[in-house]
């Protein structure tokens, strides 16, 4: 009766493992940073909406100096008199991206764009440290 494994089937076990490490692997490696961009893409869409019922009611994008914040709570009660409770965005504070910065906001009070400044959190960069803009999120 055999009671152990031979030489020969430990290298067998040894190099499946090894392939297999070598295909799964590479596949995995940098898709938690295509995840972040990803879900950074999906809140920006989510404040974008914001901003639109925010104009829907008040015929313009929230001004650069109360930025995205004005979504959150009330930045002037006599400016807005008819700012729902609980404001546009369902947060206790202006939303962050998925690296814990908070987002750009760029308006002409006309158009406006979201960006994240990405894994770097510098302006510019390339690869996963690359900025995020919203505008580019939709192509």
């Amino acid at each position: 009766m055999r009671k152990a494994f031979t030489l020969m089937e430990l290298m067998i076990v040894i190099m499946i493992l090894g392939l297999l490490t070598a295909i799964v692997v590479p596949n995995l490696v940098g898709q938690s940073e295509r995840a972040k961009r990803d879900l950074v893409c999906i809140q920006m869409k989510t404040i974008s909406e914001s901003l639109d019922m925010f104009r829907a009611d008040f015929g313009n994008y929230p001004p650069l100096d109360e930025g995205l914040g004005a979504l959150v709570v009330n930045p002037d009660s006599s400016k807005y008199k008819n700012y729902p409770n609980g404001g546009y965005l369902s947060a206790k504070s202006a939303p962050k991206d998925s690296w814990g910065s908070e987002y750009v906001y760029i308006t002409d009070g006309g158009s406006f764009d979201i960006v994240s400044l990405g894994r770097d959190k510098k302006e510019g960069g390339d690869s996963d440290d690359e900025d995020i803009y919203f505008s580019k999120c939709q192509e």
